[in-house]
């Protein structure tokens, strides 16, 4: 019966992928010790099968081309979501990149030594060394370089050396990414929650709001100014004078608030956004695709409504409204405007639930295959042999640069978030389903040879020297965050379910995606290149 079972699994692929989806989510929810391993499960439900399967002679295996589709579709709609800040966040990461630069060299030659020490070959080091790090590209690398080298079993054997590094090289990392998360309370680079405050103006100087603006650090804006106690409320402009006795509403940053009441007087207790007869607010949804990419100083809805976008919230994040924000579809954005006007701006932005799901095909479709174009592209290395960046690598950089960009003249280049973060966890979860029922059968096979603890120990020490390395660093002398420090480890590793377990710890918190992003492409060549090296020993 058991026989017959893993047959019909072994020749139904497709149920095999969403079953160990199912079953390996449902194992993923428990937890233990306030811990559990989410969209992870997935991947080591996949290697119990794959593993069981092959100790009754029977191969259970996704094929490769799926584990592909899903990491293309995961590292592209991580891109989207992660373009807006990222080459923001880049121009600060020179420190981090470069460290991570020295911890993998350093964890290289560690792991070199202790092969050769236990007298293991330059292939099955290299192998031992791509999977402690869980790169497949830089498996390929590695096999490249030994076969190159005059070794006729190089790919052979250093896919042995992979496939028994590779579980404590999911593993070890998942611990350092939860000592991240548990200094995550502690982070000092939590985005500051929005705040509105009605301001009375105490100065007679008559301040002008535009100067006021340029000296506030943080970001901020004025939607509401009322001459006196009685007067309609108007929309103020920054070449707008206040008066003394004038109530004033702003909308910002914490910080931001603070330092604008302290700069034209002190808190009210009257609140302009209760009298509604004059200006009204409403959020309205971002539907319109003719709108997604542009700026909301493109929009002009001051000069075409009367009106101000004071807060822009895209998932479950805030954002202050600025001219130079880009807007996404499916978007929700906070407007001020006459009372009169509202349901003519609800139909300007579309205001239609269509606008949170939309995949934006077009752009996916382009995007993904430019992506996997740049990721097959062989690149030269000396000796003649090349290498490739791979599928996921390259939709990365394309997803990137189409999430900065937001639109291409009449083309939109971007996607709601809430459609991305479908596409991610979809495509996440069918890489870790192939890349378990890979990673099952070869483990099985690698453990019936006589090598493997050495494997182990080899693996184990690189996994630790670079973990540990990267998040010690990053703590005590970036002083990066917790949050962030979790995506960083998973981009470091470029391994999605170590992204997955730190997204299921912080409700998908945008930082980790940032992280990940951050290093995933720069950690991806460097890997390979090392893995080429060590190979060709």
């Amino acid at each position: 019966m058991v026989t017959g079972l893993l047959n019909a699994l072994a020749e139904n692929p497709v149920l095999v992928l969403f079953l160990l989806i199912g079953v390996g989510m449902l194992v993923g929810r428990i937890k233990a010790g306030g811990v559990s391993l989410g969209a992870a499960a997935v991947l080591f439900a996949g290697i119990v099968l794959a593993a069981w399967g092959t100790a009754e002679g029977i191969t259970i295996e996704i094929p490769a081309q799926i584990g592909t589709l899903g990491l293309a579709v995961f590292t592209f709609a991580i891109g989207i979501q992660s373009g807006p800040n990222f080459f923001h966040v880049l121009r600060t990461a020179a420190g981090p990149l470069a460290i991570m630069l020295a911890v993998l060299v350093v964890g290289a030659a560690a792991g070199l030594g202790v092969g050769r020490w236990l007298g293991m070959s330059p292939a099955m080091i290299a192998g031992a060394f791509a999977g402690a790090l869980t790169n497949t590209p830089a498996l390929a690398a590695a096999g490249g370089a030994a076969t190159a080298a005059g070794n006729a079993d190089g790919m052979a054997i250093a896919t042995v050396g992979y496939a028994v590094a590779y579980l404590y090289g999911v593993i070890g990392m998942l611990f350092f990414c939860l000592l991240a998360l548990r200094y995550r309370r502690s982070d000092k680079d939590a985005p500051s929650p929005l705040i509105n405050r009605t301001v009375r103006v105490e100065r007679d100087d008559a301040p002008q709001l535009g100067d006021i603006a340029e000296r506030v650090s943080g970001e901020m804006k004025f939607s509401r100014l009322r001459r006196g106690e009685t007067g309609p409320i108007t929309r103020p402009a920054l070449t707008d004078k206040i008066y003394k006795d004038d109530l004033i509403t702003v909308v910002g940053t914490q910080d931001a608030v603070n330092q604008v009441i302290s700069e034209i007087g002190h808190s009210s207790s009257h609140s302009l956004i209760e009298d509604r007869r004059y200006l009204d607010f409403r959020r309205i949804t971002v539907s319109d695709p003719k709108l997604a990419g542009h700026t909301v100083a493109e929009l002009d809805v001051d000069h075409k409504f009367g009106a101000t976008i004071s807060r822009v919230r895209r998932g479950d994040v805030d954002m202050v409204g600025t001219p130079d924000l880009v807007l996404q579809q499916g978007d929700r954005v906070r407007v001020v405007a006459p009372t009169g006007r509202m349901a003519e701006i609800s139909k300007f932005f579309g205001d239609s639930a269509h606008g949170l799901s939309s995949i934006n095909p077009v752009a996916m479709g382009l995007g993904m295959a430019v992506g996997i174009i740049i990721g097959e592209w062989a690149i030269p290395l000396p000796g003649g042999s090349t290498f490739s960046i791979g599928a996921a690598a390259g939709t990365l950089i394309v997803g990137l640069v189409f999430g900065r960009i937001g639109r291409i003249k009449g083309f939109v280049t971007a996607m709601p978030f809430t459609a991305t973060a479908v596409l991610s966890e979809l495509g996440l979860l069918m890489f870790l389903a192939q890349a378990g029922t890979r990673a099952g059968g070869q483990i099985a096979n690698a453990f019936t040879g006589g090598d493997w603890w050495k494997i182990l120990i080899t693996g184990f020490v690189i996994t630790t020297i670079v973990g540990f390395g990267m998040y010690a660093s990053m703590r005590w002398i970036v002083k990066m965050g917790g949050t962030r420090l979790s995506g960083l480890l998973g981009g470091l590793q470029t391994q999605p379910a170590v992204l997955a377990f730190a997204n299921e710890r912080t409700g998908s918190d945008p930082r980790v995606a940032l992280g990940y992003a951050m290093v995933y492409p720069v950690a991806m060549i460097v890997k390979i290149f090392i893995a080429q090296f060590l190979g060709g020993l």
